[in-house]
């Protein structure tokens, strides 16, 4: 495959996913997290691999600035310290090394930002029921279908494509606009 053809799928799963109705949901999930964060409620954001790279993108730019010069926002991603990670993982279980951290950041009227491309991730479920339970908002970012992290959304932002990496791609436009939005009205 040329560097082309490469581009040519991403862009046909760009296409895709300015159609699919899984996108409509991001003005949704913005109107959210700036109720969440003008309240100085937490936006807690997990994934793993490429997904927690993507979770530390996110929490950079909301943390620090993504376009506008303004305060720091409260935005914890649960993916960045590795001697909690490590620790919990080797003591107890990986599948709950999200949940534990809801468990001391998680407040009601906060929200969880779980990426996934499968939908299968089970620390990130585990994560959405803790969540769910001190009363966060939990809003999923999937691959096509959502797997099974959809019924533990409250908001499901999916893509319709089953391919990490094409996935991934649509997960920089998508966050990349969600925090310029977020800026934006957090700024005025």
């Amino acid at each position: 495959m040329s560097i082309i053809d490469y581009l040519d799928r991403s862009i046909h799963v760009l296409d895709a996913a300015r159609a699919h109705p899984g996108i409509l949901v991001t003005a949704k999930a913005i109107d959210t997290i700036v109720a969440a964060l003008s309240a100085d409620k937490p936006l807690l954001v997990c994934g793993n691999g490429g997904s927690a790279s993507d979770a530390m993108h996110i929490t950079g730019e909301l943390v620090g600035r993504f376009l506008k010069e303004r305060r720091a926002l409260n935005c914890i991603c649960l993916s960045s310290n590795p001697a909690v990670l490590t620790a919990w993982s080797n003591d107890y279980s990986y599948e709950t090394v999200f949940s534990r951290q809801v468990e001391a950041y998680g407040v009601s009227g906060g929200v969880i930002l779980g990426i996934s491309t499968s939908g299968n991730s089970k620390n990130i479920i585990d994560a959405f029921r803790v969540a769910r339970g001190v009363g966060m908002t939990t809003i999923g970012l999937t691959g096509e279908g959502g797997g099974n992290i959809a019924e533990w959304c409250d908001l499901l932002i999916d893509f319709p494509s089953r391919s990490t990496p094409l996935i991934q791609q649509v997960y920089i436009c998508l966050y990349h606009y969600i925090c310029e939005k977020v800026e934006e009205r957090l700024c005025k």
